[in-house]
């Protein structure tokens, strides 16, 4: 692994827009030469500490993805109680009630994976890796159900500019595309295991 200097001859930067609304780059290396100087770590193989530096990125990522998830299930629950709809609120809709129930089950054991993932952040690679890789999983089909709930409850309203569950929703869309999808997750999952391939 080398460091590059964001001004080195041969690296170029297209700016994207991701999904969510967060600004990125896409960067391109042609030919960009490196001194002895920005090369980091020895001869060693770098993939155990990539691995290791992504999995705690995963796990801040886990913790952000339980925090929109809750922001969606919280502002869900007070809309329901507001909108009135023949005659009553949303809220008193049983129906709907156990749907939200669904989703605070959904965001309570987002918030338990999440913090298993944080707690395993230091323990050797293979635990840490089969906690992280459980959790992404798990939490990333819990938050598209929250996600799609909220919007549903909320109506047409759920997806515009001007309603926050629109934004987390998007949100939610990205942390399912960023760090390995699900598939990634089942494959790394099984493979720790000594299983045969999920995806």
């Amino acid at each position: 692994m080398f460091t590059v200097r964001g001004d080195a001859p041969g690296l170029s930067r297209q700016p994207i827009v991701l999904v969510d609304g967060r600004r990125a780059c896409q960067l391109e290396l042609d030919a960009v030469h490196v001194t002895a100087a920005a090369w980091l770590g020895g001869l060693d193989d770098a993939l155990p500490q990539i691995d290791a530096a992504l999995d705690r990125a995963r796990a801040a990522a886990l913790a952000e993805a339980h925090g929109c998830m809750r922001a969606l299930l919280d502002a869900t629950l007070a809309y329901t109680k507001t909108r009135v709809q023949f005659g009553q609120a949303l809220a008193a809709n049983q129906v709907l009630r156990h749907r939200m129930v669904d989703m605070a089950v959904q965001c309570e054991e987002a918030q338990s994976m999440a913090l298993l993932a944080a707690l395993k952040a230091d323990a050797p690679a293979d635990e840490r890796s089969l906690a992280v890789s459980s959790a992404m999983n798990k939490v990333m089909r819990g938050a598209r159900f929250v996600a799609e709930q909220a919007v549903q409850l909320h109506g047409a309203m759920g997806v515009t500019e001007e309603v926050a569950v629109g934004a987390w929703l998007k949100r939610l869309m990205a942390f399912e595309l960023m760090l390995g999808g699900s598939s990634y997750h089942l494959d790394r999952h099984a493979r720790l295991r000594g299983w045969r391939s999920m995806a």
